[in-house]
């Protein structure tokens, strides 16, 4: 397994191709349709979104309107059934699974609602992970780098202990900590507040601005409707289709607060 991660640089089909895209993600004319016993279910309907470096975007919308079957296309997590796209100019639609994993653990940053961190493994371990399976760092700068995260977050009062004795809002600073640890140029969250209280919530989505304003771009779904204190962009699906693009133009950045 390692050895996959540690020949990718290499590999010419995981950077960037030449593509004319100004864009970091660019979705162009994007189907995905799924075959089910009632017949096909279209997801996604012949979607174009372009978002630039250092945005950060939420993709809004009801339950079943396309909003994770977008991101995980985003990912290369599934692949369109028609369309392009890329990210970073990189065709991540023609990517086999194997090539898909190897690019994604580079260039993309995961956050889940429900963290996804090992339970027997410490804080710091978990941020070290990412560093450990794409060999992006040399092994003794892992742990310090993955320190230096959980300060960033918060957190480095936490290192040496296991997830479970951490609070939810704790938890998902960690789980931002090892989204970072590769430095990808994107971070995905799924519904990453759906499971926080609103001040933990709040420090979360404040956080997810800072990166924004460093440059990292911020791709998340979520079902909350106050975000456009935090957001830069919103984007609503439904039914596959995008129905509303707005830019926020007269948002006022506030300061990361974790109490």
């Amino acid at each position: 397994m390692y050895k996959l991660f540690q020949t990718h640089a290499d590999d010419p089909t995981l950077h960037r191709t030449g593509s004319d895209t100004p864009y970091l993600i660019d979705l162009q004319r994007v189907t995905k349709q799924y075959s089910t016993p009632a017949g096909t279910f279209t997801a996604i309907n012949e979607i174009d979104l372009q978002v630039e470096a250092g945005e950060f975007v939420a993709i809004t919308g009801k339950s079943g309107s396309g909003k994770s079957t977008l991101l995980n296309m985003v990912t290369a997590i599934d692949t369109p059934t028609s369309g392009a796209i890329f990210v970073d100019g990189v065709p991540v639609h023609t990517l086999s699974q194997n090539k898909s994993a190897i690019w994604r653990g580079t260039n993309i940053g995961l956050v889940f609602q429900f963290f996804q961190l090992l339970p027997t493994l410490s804080v710091v371990e978990n941020v070290m992970l990412p560093m450990d399976f794409c060999n992006t760092y040399p092994t003794r700068e892992r742990r310090e780098r993955a320190l230096m995260l959980l300060e960033r977050v918060g957190v480095l009062d936490q290192a040496d202990k296991v997830p479970t004795l951490l609070s939810g809002g704790q938890q998902q600073r960690v789980a931002i900590a090892r989204a970072l640890a590769n430095n990808p140029p994107v971070v995905v969250a799924d519904e990453p507040t759906g499971n926080l209280d609103s001040q933990m919530a709040d420090a979360t989505l404040s956080l997810f601005q800072e990166l924004a304003a460093g440059g990292q771009t911020i791709l998340m779904v979520t079902h909350e409707r106050t975000v456009t204190d935090w957001v830069s962009r919103t984007v609503t699906l439904s039914d596959g289709l995008v129905v509303a693009d707005s830019l926020i133009t007269d948002r006022v950045p506030r300061e990361v607060s974790y109490v």
